[in-house]
């Protein structure tokens, strides 16, 4: 009975055909808040520092991962601990190709589009690799094969030294911004403009996908197998997409976090990394896009906060940065704990409840 009622959505969904007058509104919706955010970061930047803007952009960058890891593991049901790895493809591909074209010669801003678009189908072939074999296996199985990608990618970064330039990294030569802004034009404030182009590109995408039928079968996989067979979904297809779109975004993200500073190296991408963007996601709402947002921003706020409990203590520099390394993870852990237990749902979860107990108590008070 349960198979046949989860089945029932599914069976709406192969049979709905695209029509304008359904999906350009959402289209549309998508596209006005986006325009919304932008203008909104745009006038934000000229009232921040130079410190404030590349965090801000920080953000921007971990939001299109963790946006990304929503969609897998909030929406299909799939667990990765290997995003990562995925951001570090994007941010070394992205690295190269800038290196290949300062190399020749060519310095145009254009070619960091490229580079982007280059990024992204770099780890969405990365990414459909690592989906083929994820699509067959489910829970620890899963979670072991996506620990082994976090694992080996940066480790192949280190072992191919000769192309990835070993422990030491590679720098991103990055064009300076556009003479038209002035010669006195913050660069933090362009890369943030930048970042947040590409971030709310991302996030248009991947919403609009949401809303579609594939996001359903997302749902319906995520809820049943099953009961989406029975429904006609391809089960094993659906969660390769899901995969591959995911990966995608966490290169987006890997990418412009290595534009950001202009470096990229394996210990920036190890296996901290992987579990700090599943617990964001948790914190920040499984499985809603706008959770992502609160988690991207946990990942960045947490080493300031970290640093300033430090600084409240007296100790030796020595325990200070054992300290400053270790308590993020901590915080973390028994943040994750608490959301859990209290607030299932993250924080925007919690906050949809608050929302929704407001406007029941404004609705009585007007009848």
């Amino acid at each position: 009975m349960s198979a046949t009622r989860a089945a029932a959505p599914a069976r709406r969904t192969a049979a709905e055909s695209p029509r304008t007058g359904r999906t350009v509104p959402t289209l549309l919706r998508h596209l006005a808040v986006a325009a919304v955010a932008g203008v909104v970061v745009l006038a934000i930047s000229y009232q921040l520092d130079s410190f404030r803007n590349f965090q801000l952009a920080t953000v921007a960058a971990y939001l299109c991962a963790t946006a990304g890891l929503t969609v897998l593991t909030g929406l299909c049901g799939q667990l990765s601990l290997g995003h990562g790895a995925l951001m570090a493809t994007g941010a070394y591909t992205v690295a190269l190709c800038q290196n290949a074209f300062a190399d020749r010669g060519v310095t145009a801003g254009g070619v960091l589009v490229l580079s982007l678009a280059t990024a992204v189908l770099a780890t969405v072939a990365v990414g459909a690799v690592v989906g083929v074999a994820a699509a067959r296996l489910r829970g620890p199985y899963l979670a072991g094969l996506t620990l082994a990608v976090a694992v080996v990618v940066p480790a192949l970064t280190v072992t191919f030294d000769g192309v990835f330039n070993g422990e030491q990294g590679l720098a991103v030569p990055v064009a300076p911004a556009p003479a038209a802004l002035g010669f006195y034009f913050p660069y933090e404030r362009w890369q943030l403009w930048v970042v947040t182009a590409a971030t709310l590109l991302c996030l248009v995408l991947l919403a609009n996908l949401v809303r579609s039928r594939y996001g359903r079968a997302f749902r319906a996989v995520r809820d049943d197998e099953v009961a989406a067979r029975l429904a006609g979904i391809h089960v094993a297809r659906t969660q390769v997409i899901a995969f591959v779109v995911s990966a995608g975004s966490a290169g987006l993200g890997g990418a412009l976090l290595a534009m950001l500073a202009q470096s990229v190296s394996p210990g920036a991408f190890g296996l901290t990394l992987s579990l700090f963007l599943l617990m964001a996601v948790v914190i920040g709402g499984l499985g809603r896009l706008a959770g992502a947002v609160w988690g991207a921003v946990l990942l960045v706020a947490l080493p300031d906060l970290t640093h300033t409990l430090t600084d409240l203590f007296t100790l030796s520099p020595a325990a200070a940065q054992r300290l400053e390394g270790n308590l993020p993870l901590a915080i973390f852990g028994g943040t994750l704990i608490v959301v859990m237990i209290a607030a299932p749902g993250g924080v925007q979860g919690l906050l949809s409840r608050l929302a929704g107990s407001l406007r029941v108590r404004w609705r009585r008070r007007r009848s």
